[in-house]
């Protein structure tokens, strides 16, 4: 009897085991390529699409794509992969990789790569277009150009030291070969690699013998950009409207590529009205006319406006605009203040407070980062996780962000998840930030984040700490200029720092402005240590070029 009852207890036992396994789900743990290295490339965090899941090798210019060598490729922990780690890649196309542990991953390794190009003839006007995609690159001479007597004074269209070309640049004297529309035409072909190519090289006569190519004026300076001659003298002079002395941009200020030339204006009066010639030897442009912007201050950039509201410390008075935010609302649930005032203030400020950023553990494992950045502050989801919005309405292009601070830097102890590409262990150092951005940012693009709209048209950018794909991207497509500080060692005493912007372009105008100061650089992560303090100080906006 005992025998017979137990067969079917232990079949019941297996099925209700069987039930039960088939209905607790798996984790699900995110996977995800955290470090590439290899050699004829470069890489960094910033080539990490975490949302896309793509990352990006930047191929020097004499690599080989189709024979890349990747010596590991670094993965969330306890994954395994479909394909090889490490080997010699055939990166012409994508590389596809399926990461797995309770579910799939598929992640892709693209490759990009620049060659340096260009093609000079004497008595250029201007710069060579060149369509790399199409192979032609074509040169400017002055119309009474005798084509069957042409030196060309540099040429390259391939990677440098492996290419081959024939017939060779002595050979290259000669552009009588007629197209359509007047100009000249000769082919070379070039062997790098495996690879062969076939240009084609235009030389085509042109009426122009100076002008005025792009004119941008800023607050402190004008960006000024012409062709003339390449054998000719080339330069600009400039006044303010009215005057009656030119004032000679320096040719040591000169940037010149054949005959393209640019120079940066500086030391310029802001809301000014300015006028500029560029001149090719006897050649002048007609004056152009341009007026430099307003030098916009930060808003409470020496941190002396605080008050207290709803319980909360907040880096403006209570009934005045709102210009910075902080991270306090979200770390009041662990009952602490990250961000608040100091006295302690930087050697000669005529102010009376600082700004003091201290990173705190929070319910014992969970860090609340010391921050500081223009914006607001919008939400807590989740219990703990922050969403705030960056951005202030800005449209003027300062040349840098200057101003002072301290830092004492602790050892991470709390980590909780780990910044693409990194490998942080608990007792390495944390690491402070200072960096600033000028972009084009929409909320409509930026500000939605778990189906739910936090940005405005005043802070369009939604940081949203449970999607590191909301984190900022300074390399996005409507940044317009960043430039960052981090900061990796203990700075006692009070320091002065000066954050040059980097620009794309000077020709764009940016609608927003991001300043951020954190004590711990990876906060957004969870992850720093309690005991880091960043203070700062009289943080001000540079408008004048930087020497």
């Amino acid at each position: 009897m005992t025998k017979y009852l137990r067969l079917p207890l232990l079949a019941l036992c297996a099925l209700l085991g069987s039930c039960i396994g088939n209905t607790i789900p798996y984790p699900v743990v995110p996977l995800q390529i955290l470090n590439v290295e290899g050699q004829g490339f470069t890489f960094s965090a910033a080539d990490i699409d975490s949302e896309n899941r793509v990352v990006t090798l930047h191929l020097e210019e004499q690599t080989d794509p189709s024979r890349v060598r990747i010596e590991q490729i670094a993965v969330t922990e306890g994954a395994a992969a479909s394909t090889p780690l490490s080997g010699v890649f055939d990166l012409r196309t994508p590389y596809y990789i399926t990461l797995s542990l309770y579910q799939d991953y598929e992640w892709t390794i693209v490759a990009t790569q620049q060659i340096e190009r260009y093609f000079d003839v004497e008595s250029q006007i201007g710069s060579a277009t060149i369509d790399a995609a199409q192979r032609t690159a074509t040169a400017y001479v002055s119309a009474d150009t005798d084509l069957s007597d042409i030196k060309v004074t540099r040429l390259k269209l391939g990677p440098a030291d492996i290419t081959t070309m024939t017939p060779s640049i002595e050979e290259l004297t000669s552009f009588t070969e007629e197209i359509v529309g007047g100009g000249g035409l000769r082919y070379v072909y070039l062997s790098y690699h495996d690879i062969k190519e076939k240009w084609a090289l235009y030389v085509i006569p042109t009426d122009t013998r100076i002008r005025f190519t792009q004119l941008d004026a800023w607050s402190g300076v004008i960006w000024a950009y012409a062709e003339g001659n390449s054998n000719a003298e080339l330069g600009f002079r400039y006044r303010t409207s009215g005057a009656e002395e030119w004032n000679e941009v320096a040719k040591e200020e000169l940037s010149v590529s054949g005959g393209a030339f640019s120079a940066c204006i500086a030391g310029l009066a802001p809301e000014t009205q300015y006028e500029l010639v560029a001149y090719s030897g006897e050649d002048e442009t007609e004056i152009a006319t341009v007026e430099t912007g307003p030098m916009t201050l930060l808003p409470n950039g020496g941190f002396e406006e605080w008050a207290t509201i709803n319980n909360v410390v907040c880096p403006y008075l209570e009934n005045g605009p709102a210009f910075w935010g902080t991270g306090n609302t979200g770390a009041r649930v662990g009952g602490v203040i990250p961000t608040n005032s100091t006295t302690d203030i930087r050697p000669g400020s005529s102010g009376q407070y600082a700004a003091r950023l201290e990173s705190k553990a929070v319910l014992g494992s969970i860090l609340a980062a010391g921050n500081l950045f223009t914006g607001r502050f919008c939400a807590v989801r989740n219990g703990t996780n922050g969403i705030v919005g960056f951005g202030q309405p800005f449209e003027q292009r300062p040349t840098a962000l200057r101003g002072w601070f301290k830092y004492n830097q602790g050892a991470l102890n709390v980590i909780k998840t780990q910044p693409p590409g990194l490998d942080l262990k608990k007792g390495d150092p944390d690491n402070g930030m200072i960096y600033i951005a000028l972009g084009t940012w929409t909320p409509e693009k930026y500000g939605e984040s778990g189906g739910e709209m936090f940005g405005t048209p005043e802070t369009p950018v939604a940081i949203d700490t449970r999607n590191t794909a909301s984190f900022f991207d300074p390399t996005g497509p409507d940044v317009i200029a960043f430039g960052e500080m981090p900061i990796t060692e203990t700075v006692a005493e009070w320091r002065e720092f000066t954050i040059p912007l980097k620009y794309v372009a000077t020709d764009r105008k940016p609608t927003h402005l991001i300043v951020v100061c954190t004590a711990s650089r990876w906060g957004d992560y969870f992850t720093g240590s309690s005991s880091s303090v960043l203070c700062v100080d009289d943080v001000e906006l540079i408008y004048d070029r930087l020497e």
